[in-house]
């Protein structure tokens, strides 16, 4: 039989995703580590890895976000991975964007441990999120899956809360699309403005993400359209104004609720132009004609995404007028 292993590290972009893996990996060895953040390391936290535990079970020492580990700390792992206790067990998270494996992570397989990059798809969230329901003993549709994920977005964090959410909302029940946009409702407000920020910063990849998540949702293509043209009727009142008002001017007199919404507005405004914006604005009449007319939303929203983020090219020819 091999030996357990002594040690594992696990690594990339997701802090949330990393503490689970390192969990899960834990519980699957029968140990209960002690956990210590790298940020606030002290010095000797491996010294109880080679104390004989009391009570006879396998020590294990989780050390969570080494990519903020002083120097000290990673020269004291370091020497415990050249000889580590072969009855405890040493875990390490490490938040990194890089592709190949961090030199920590070296060290790790190096010891014998396990070295593993933490990453998940888009296209996996919603398997992943039904696998996230069967941990918190949720009954939880595909459809309602993928629901989820488009009301609440692609951060595993916010999305593994929320599967909870509706556990505790509907508890033994079977959770599908509908439940999930009465739980959510009002999301897609929020959801609109994030893709509305995207657009006008020219984030044309996220923005469409977003526009397909909200699509996906079931959000009806006209709220969107409503939503892009309030955007673009607060932006052309931003940048009718005084270029030397001051934010919290230009927020009262926009009629926005926060300074910083008066920042925001002024910046996307400046790079997109008040001819642009005009424009853009026409532009969105015609699609709201056009949707009206039955055009489809999946077609003439993503068009009308790129021109916002800059893509002249990707503008539809539109009729002027749309017999209903």
């Amino acid at each position: 039989m091999a030996n357990p292993p002594t040690g594992a590290i696990f690594w990339g972009e997701d802090e949330y995703l990393l503490r689970l893996a390192a969990l899960a990996f834990l519980e699957g060895q029968e140990a209960r580590a002690t956990e210590v953040d790298a940020r606030a390391w002290q010095g000797g936290e491996t010294s109880d890895l080679s104390t004989p535990s009391l009570w006879g079970e396998r020590r294990a020492l989780l050390v969570s976000g080494c990519q903020g580990l002083p120097e000290a700390g990673v020269r004291e792992l370091r020497a415990y991975l050249q000889t580590p206790s072969p009855d405890a067990l040493c875990v390490l998270t490490l938040v990194s964007k890089a592709r190949s494996a961090p030199p920590l992570a070296k060290a790790v397989q190096q010891a014998g441990g396990l070295s593993k990059q933490v990453a998940l798809k888009r296209q996996d969230l919603p398997a992943w999120v039904l696998e996230r329901a069967r941990v918190h003993r949720v009954t939880l549709t595909p459809a309602g899956a993928t629901a989820l994920v488009g009301a609440v977005g692609e951060t595993a964090s916010v999305l593994d809360q929320s599967v909870a959410q509706l556990g505790s909302a509907y508890p033994g029940r079977e959770i599908g699309p509908d439940e999930v946009r009465t739980q959510f409702q009002g999301l897609g407000e929020s959801r609109v403005w994030d893709l509305c920020d995207q657009a006008f910063s020219q984030q044309l990849g996220p923005a469409l993400r977003t526009l397909r998540a909200l699509l996906a949702a079931g959000e009806d293509p006209l709220l969107i359209l409503g939503g892009i043209a309030s955007r673009l009727r607060d932006l052309i009142r931003v940048a009718s104004l005084p270029p030397r008002m001051s934010s919290s001017e230009v927020a009262a007199a926009a009629n926005l609720r926060f300074d910083w919404q008066a920042r925001r507005y002024r910046d996307q405004a400046r790079r997109t132009g008040l001819e642009e914006l005009i424009r853009l604005h026409a532009l969105v009449v015609d699609s709201d004609r056009a949707l009206k007319g039955g055009w489809s939303g999946e077609v003439l929203l993503p068009s009308l995404v790129a021109v916002m983020a800059g893509d002249e090219t990707a503008a539809l020819d539109l009729p002027v007028r749309v017999s209903r």
